[in-house]
């Protein structure tokens, strides 16, 4: 092989996870020189855009010196958030100083998957305490930002994988949903970010599922390819599972993108179901996908379900602040000694001290909120396809303006209600959803369009996405503060 045809590392960073896996394949790269080649880039990004809060550079190389997996994602390095993923002997510490020390005895299953996939794990991203805030800003790590503007925030609670994917650290890294933290950092940061449906991922091995089923798991990504062949290798009931997703299409995620979707209805939902203002600059990002998508073949009319918004934010805030007292109270149990308000942030002192007050009769009406939900999105989605809709109702925020220690908490309140409207739905609901980077602002900021479909059907979205990135690639796209 002539020295010509081998992949330099300055030349990684224009290939997906799937490119650089084909790489490592064919003998044109190895494993230790893209570990190498994504700590560089940490090391070099990392000081503007704060996304890491833990590297694990030496477990990472003790992982490829003992044999990596032939998965599809052979050699390639990935980040982990740091929620809710237990990487043996690491710590794990929710964006808080109250688990600041809280360190794993064994891998969580998914990942154990994202071994098997062949997946070098050397880094947890950022994320605000407990994953409970728009924004990644905490006590214990500061404020993550965003590579298009500094200023801005890269969303939450996934905003330090968003950061680290759009800052051109890896192609690809995990990431977790409970009302919108895959979507939401995907549209501030302008990368593709899937959320599977209820069922669908893995949360083992000591829980079967978080916030009553509002949470879940998967990726923001550089390419379309990458979140469906990572679905294909993490998807799947786990034991103990209450539930599971219908089964994948034959042949898998990354096989259905070779189809086109087809011509589908697809529904343009511009108000949320809340009735609070959107921004008009994320409007019209939202009526161009409209009609991009009606240049590609389909149908957009604009339509919305009908949906009881109190009684579903009223679950909502149920199933969040039992879940937060619940949270505090084990990691007080568990350390021997109670966790205290100087440990956490104020909303989310706040959440666990509202938290302890809810009653059981609040849990069942949430819960039966977000059946009588479900089953209005079913009956939508019988007439509709898709549903389209902004990601987010105004551009990226501004650092210190939706984090967890506000200094005004009526501020707070009203910037939170207003700024994510859209996303939870599908959290409430179960079903899958995707924010996809189709538009930029005047000032170069990336507004995402959002696409809900219905239960199970994470294939029509994934096709879907393929036929927009071909049609608007956005890869090719990237910000002013980045490496690779």
């Amino acid at each position: 092989m002539s020295k010509a045809t081998i992949a330099m590392p300055t030349e990684f960073s224009q290939y997906d996870a799937l490119g650089l896996a084909e790489l490592v394949r064919r003998k044109e790269t190895s494993p230790p020189e893209l570990l190498s080649w994504a700590i560089a880039n940490a090391e070099s990004v990392n000081p503007a855009l704060n996304c890491i809060a833990h590297t694990h550079y030496e477990e990472a190389h003790a992982q490829i010196q003992a044999g990596l997996a032939p998965g599809t994602f052979r050699g390639v390095p990935f980040i982990v958030k740091d929620l809710g993923m237990d990487l043996a002997g690491t710590v794990t510490s929710s964006g808080s100083l109250a688990f600041k020390d809280h360190r794993a005895a064994v891998d969580g299953e998914l990942v154990a998957r994202y071994k098997r996939a062949g997946l070098v794990i050397f880094a947890k991203s950022t994320t605000p305490e407990l994953g409970l805030a728009y924004s990644t800003e905490s006590k214990a790590f500061g404020l993550t930002r965003n590579p298009w503007d500094l200023e801005r925030s890269a969303g939450g609670s996934s905003g330090g994988s968003a950061a680290a994917v759009a800052g051109g650290i890896v192609p690809m890294a995990h990431a977790s949903d409970g009302g919108g933290s895959i979507r939401i950092p995907a549209s501030c940061t302008g990368v593709f970010g899937l959320k599977p449906s209820r069922g669908r991922m893995p949360f083992g091995p000591t829980v079967t599922e978080r916030w009553l089923g509002l949470s879940t798991a998967h990726a923001v990504t550089r390419s379309v390819r990458d979140s469906a062949a990572l679905l294909d290798a993490t998807c799947g009931i786990e034991p103990g599972s209450r539930y599971t997703a219908p089964p994948p299409p034959d042949g898998g995620y990354l096989e259905a993108l070779k189809r086109a979707p087809g011509p589908l209805r697809v529904a343009l939902m511009l108000k949320p179901a809340s009735g609070s203002d959107v921004d008009p600059v994320c409007i019209a990002a939202a009526r161009d996908t409209a009609r991009l998508c009606e240049s590609l073949g389909h149908h957009v009319e604009e339509a919305a379900p009908a949906l009881d918004s109190d009684a579903l934010g009223h679950g909502f805030l149920a199933a969040i602040m039992t879940s937060v007292a619940q949270v505090l109270r084990d990691r007080g149990v568990e350390r021997g000694r109670p966790v205290s308000a100087d440990e956490v942030e104020t909303m989310t002192w706040i959440y666990a001290d509202q938290g302890r007050g809810y009653t059981a009769l609040a849990i069942a009406d949430g819960n039966a909120a977000f059946q009588a939900g479900a089953l209005a999105m079913s009956g939508f989605l019988t007439r509709f396809d898709v549903l389209l809709t902004p990601s987010i109702a105004r551009p990226p925020a501004f650092l210190g303006t939706i984090g967890l220690s506000p200094a005004d908490l009526d501020e707070y309140g009203r910037q939170v209600r207003t700024y994510s409207p859209f996303t939870a739905i599908a959290n409430m609901t179960g079903q899958p959803s995707m924010s996809v980077p189709l538009s930029w602002t005047a000032e170069g900021l990336p507004v995402g369009s959002m696409f809900t479909g219905r239960y199970g059907d994470e294939a029509t979205l994934l096709m879907l996405a393929a036929q927009l990135e071909k049609a608007r690639p956005w890869a090719h796209k990237r910000p002013p503060h980045s490496g690779g």
